[in-house]
């Protein structure tokens, strides 16, 4: 398996590279301990491989992942939206047991 993002997911992640003015790079995810509900996501823009990431590249994008996240995020489609509720990256995480209300920390 692996992570994926949907077309408008890499629309934006594209204009925030060309606004950091980073070529070729893309966007590191991760998961960590804390939040309401155990685990939170966390996101950043980078350009370099880490020793034992998993990369994927999508549209030409890349997609870093450090291993231990990735028992978490094995599967994730990465999507973007906005709306008058919500306005950033969403992660659709077929690991996810729970989440909190406000979708920023789950279990698994």
């Amino acid at each position: 398996m692996a992570i994926t993002m949907t077309e408008t997911a890499a629309k934006r992640l594209r204009d925030l590279l060309t606004s950091e003015g980073i070529s070729d790079g893309g966007l590191r995810v991760a998961v960590k301990g804390g939040g309401c509900s155990g685990l939170t996501y966390q996101m950043s823009i980078d350009n370099q491989t880490r020793q034992g990431d998993k990369v994927f590249e999508i549209n030409g994008l890349k997609i870093y992942c450090d291993v231990k996240s990735f028992l978490y995020l094995n599967g994730t489609v990465l999507t973007y939206q906005d709306d008058f509720m919500h306005r950033g990256f969403v992660f659709q995480n077929p690991n996810a047991t729970g989440q909190c209300g406000c979708g920023e920390s789950f279990s698994a």
